[in-house]
């Protein structure tokens, strides 16, 4: 990730009076070009990084700099460590290991401490060496710009294989996907990596295109008007607290227990309203109501004769 070699370039270059932009490019596998735009980076970020050409030259800061006092404050310190720390429960990367170690080496007591008092997995539960490893490969493929590709299971369980120009890894809620462009449907589509198998660099360098990530687009394309449809739910008492947390106080009509709020409409939808057990009842609209009745007697037939 970007922000990852930019700290330890920075680190590089606090503990090193001198470095070529070429042993920089090849310590991080990417362009000398890209060496240079991050050193633009830097200087815009307010870090005084000195370019020199010639035999002798080579990227250095000013003569004095220091980390703690300049870049980084102790909160700051302390927080980049977490992230980085929460951010290698889901892949490995040496260059993230390096920063994190780089940091905690010029953490003091008080900084270590607080790094200790919040940890965030965002690894699934149980054995997760073969999604560690995806998303080790997908995270290299969009940083090298590689194609990939895989076959993909859907909800009604049709298999497709697919060739994806990656652009983006994406945790929503507790779930991990790749944002990227779809060769098969010719447009951004967004994949749940616990649905890819055969999973492959195919080493075929693809052009990045323009995406706007700040505007979310994965959220555009799931809450389109087409897929949204308006739910009247009511529900026990005995759920309130996991009802407001679910849905947001905003949704909840609580003299009446009901709950009002608009989602897609895909199987999703089913596995979610089922999920509330006997606790949840779908009052509108009639045909989801139907759909969800029809689902729960298929499951009370699948334990009817044990």
């Amino acid at each position: 990730m970007k922000l990852e070699r930019l700290l330890m370039m920075t680190m590089i270059l606090i503990n090193r009076k001198k470095v070529t932009a070429q042993e920089l490019a090849e310590l991080f596998n990417v362009s000398v070009r890209t060496i240079y735009r991050d050193i633009e980076t830097l200087s815009c970020a307010g870090i005084p990084v000195l370019s020199q050409q010639g035999v002798n030259g080579g990227i250095s800061l000013i003569e004095g700099y220091r980390v703690d006092k300049q870049v980084l404050t102790k909160e700051e310190l302390a927080s980049l460590s977490i992230a980085i720390k929460s951010a290698l429960t889901t892949y490995e990367d040496a260059h993230a290991e390096a920063v994190l170690e780089k940091l905690t080496s010029v953490a003091d007591e008080e900084i270590k401490q607080s790094i200790d008092q919040l940890f965030i997995d965002l690894s699934p539960w149980g054995p997760s060496i073969v999604f560690k490893e995806q998303i080790t490969l997908l995270k290299k493929a969009i940083e090298q710009a590689h194609c990939v590709s895989f076959t993909y299971s859907t909800t009604h369980g049709q298999v497709t294989t697919r060739f994806l120009e990656p652009h983006t890894l994406v945790q929503k809620g507790k779930v991990w996907y790749v944002y990227g462009y779809c060769t098969l449907r010719e447009d951004f589509r967004l994949f749940k990596i616990a649905r890819m198998k055969n999973l492959k660099d195919e080493m075929i360098t693809f052009q990045r295109k323009e995406v706007h990530l700040s505007e979310l687009p994965w959220n555009k394309e799931w809450h389109r008007p087409q897929n949204v449809i308006k739910l009247k739910l009511s529900f026990d008492t005995a759920i309130t607290t996991l009802v407001e947390e679910t849905f947001g106080a905003e949704h909840i009509d609580h003299e009446n227990l009901a709950v009002n709020i608009s989602l897609p409409e895909d199987e999703w939808l089913y596995g979610f309203l089922l999920s509330f057990g006997h606790r949840i009842k779908v009052i509108e609209p009639p045909h989801v109501r139907a759909i969800v009745q029809k689902r729960a007697q298929e499951i009370v037939e699948i334990y009817k004769d044990i």
